[in-house]
């Protein structure tokens, strides 16, 4: 399972915010791309990045920002807010970003998806950020009527590449993952899914593990890396590539001898 460091980008800043409330946002570094150079120092093989002030005007706001973070590191990154045409897509993924995620188009403009899935093969995620199982928009600032599961069903079959599923009751919270949620929308579909919101332990991330053969890839990690509650590494150790289970012990002979 991947374990993906989130840079949450405000006014050029990383910071996070709880439960998705502008007003209650922490500082935690005002430059980013040094923090993007870290988490990749400590093993990070993909990044997410959200331009927080995008998601909520509709326009990408921190670009440079993140060509700064695209410039200093050589690990994919993913990014999202304020995605919501062609133009912006094509400038994100111009930019050197591999995957752009989209999250309100989704909801009040499917079609421009699968027009852009077919446009950039394997470089389109969607965004799914549920509040009681509704889909949330406009930076979460609004809540659909469109239910999680079916439009990520949605989203599947228009071709999109991955799932990022947040559970915005939890994000931010160190109260762990929404894992009834994630089972839900997991086994509805059949594209893998990134699990996000909550992780506050690294019993949260080997919790995800019951459902990585059900399609749950990866894990976006935020507060929990900032504050120290999770070791990159030992994350990554823990249930990245090569983890401890999977490794078999060297006993000094062969079973199959």
């Amino acid at each position: 399972m991947e374990i993906i460091p989130a840079i949450d980008l405000l006014e050029g800043r990383c910071v996070r915010l709880y439960q998705g409330d502008y007003s209650q946002s922490q500082v935690f570094d005002e430059n980013p791309s040094l923090v993007a150079k870290q988490w990749v120092d400590q093993g990070a093989t993909r990044l997410h990045v959200v331009d927080l002030d995008g998601a909520k005007t509709g326009e990408p706001t921190n670009l440079n920002a993140i060509a700064s973070i695209v410039r200093s590191v050589s690990v994919p990154i993913q990014v999202g807010g304020g995605l919501r045409d062609r133009t912006r897509v094509a400038q994100m993924l111009d930019m050197g970003v591999q995957r752009a995620i989209l999250g309100t188009v989704a909801v009040e403009n499917p079609q421009l998806v699968g027009d852009l899935c077919r446009e950039f093969p394997g470089q389109i995620v969607v965004g799914i950020d549920a509040r009681n199982g509704k889909v949330a928009t406009r930076g979460w600032l609004e809540t659909s009527e469109v239910g999680a599961v079916q439009l990520a069903q949605q989203m599947a079959e228009l071709g999109c590449a991955a799932i990022i599923y947040t559970d915005i009751h939890r994000d931010g919270t160190l109260q762990g993952p929404n894992l009834e949620a994630l089972r839900e929308l997991v086994t509805s579909i059949s594209i893998p899914v990134i699990a996000s919101g909550g992780v506050s332990s690294l019993t949260d991330l080997l919790s995800l593990l019951a459902l990585e053969p059900l399609g749950v890839k990866g894990a976006i990690v935020g507060r929990a890396l900032y504050t120290g509650d999770v070791s990159l590494q030992e994350a990554i150790q823990a249930v990245g590539s090569g983890r401890l289970q999977d490794v078999p012990p060297d006993c000094g002979f062969s079973a199959f001898a």
